[in-house]
């Protein structure tokens, strides 16, 4: 399962007092409930995926792609503007340099040709039975 997410604000980090908070309206509130949500709805899906991979011993069957650090228009689903797509393709570049995940040194340029050698071989063999 190759699972591509559409990246994370790293704005989201942000720590909000109790002070500030007290004093919010229900407009202010939507605005971290909504980053919160999104958020917590990513990470739980790969959380979970990744321990029903791990548990089936198919760990190497499983890759998620996310970029956690966008900043600036690049958190904007709706600019598709040129300057934001060139933006964007250059943090996906970037990306395939990062490590996995603290746990994997792999880069994900690295994981991406080994899942894609992976999906080919099974293909492959797929094919080879089918002829027999």
């Amino acid at each position: 399962l190759l699972s591509l997410g559409t990246g994370t604000n790293s704005e989201f980090a942000k720590n909000y007092t109790a002070e500030e908070a007290a004093k919010w309206g229900i407009l202010q509130w939507m605005s971290p409930i909504w980053e919160m949500r999104s958020a917590a709805s990513s990470y739980m899906n790969d959380y979970y995926l990744s321990t029903v991979f791990q548990a089936l011993d198919s760990q190497n069957n499983y890759l998620r792609v996310q970029e956690n650090a966008l900043t600036g228009t690049t958190t904007k689903a709706d600019d598709a503007s040129e300057a934001n797509m060139e933006l964007l393709a250059q943090v996906g570049e970037n990306l395939l340099k990062k490590p996995v995940s603290k746990d994997n040194p792999e880069t994900y340029e690295e994981a991406l040709k080994r899942f894609a050698k992976l999906l080919s071989d099974r293909k492959k063999l797929r094919a080879n039975k089918a002829s027999y």
